[in-house]
């Protein structure tokens, strides 16, 4: 599986240790910034290129451009304080469906894959230890969509919403 990730001054320090952590796990892991600290940068740049990455994946496999497993294998992981306005920068992206995480029960987790297909996972970073941050991650990573039709009608309807 291919993970986009991405991550600004706030999410920084813990995108470093997911990437390392996720390479020694057998993960293809594509560092799409920041690429180095700078306090106060804007988030917006670097979450784009792992939201734009996960988006072309998705569309191309919705189309049947790509493999039909494709979606499947390309996920993003994006990191700020909050989380929130990395989800809403992921979300202004055809096709991709981030869910924000910052603590709590791991079925939120489960869920945003069970019940929503979430390609994009957004973590708080301000509000998740190390530990926690990998094991949601990893929670998020193997749980599969659901074979539940409803689901899928769901999806495809925020998709026709969106186009217009």
């Amino acid at each position: 599986m291919k993970i986009f990730i991405a991550s600004d001054h706030a999410g920084f320090e813990l995108k470093k240790f997911l990437k390392e952590s996720l390479i020694q796990d057998g993960y293809d892991v594509n560092d799409c910034g920041a690429h180095e600290l700078v306090e106060g940068d804007d988030y917006p740049q670097y979450i784009s290129k792992a939201a734009q990455a996960v988006s072309e994946a998705e569309i191309a496999r919705r189309d049947g451009h790509a493999d039909k497993n494709i979606a499947e294998e390309v996920r993003g992981v994006v990191i700020g304080g909050s989380g929130q306005g990395e989800a809403i920068v992921s979300n202004r992206y055809d096709a991709v469906r981030a869910a924000v995480y910052y603590g709590g029960p791991e079925d939120i987790i489960r869920l945003s894959r069970m019940h929503n297909d979430a390609n994009v996972l957004s973590l708080g970073a301000r509000f998740l230890s190390e530990g926690d941050a990998l094991n949601a991650v990893k929670v998020w990573l193997s749980t599969p969509f659901s074979d539940d039709p409803k689901y899928e009608r769901r999806i495809k309807e925020v998709e026709e919403m969106m186009k217009k």
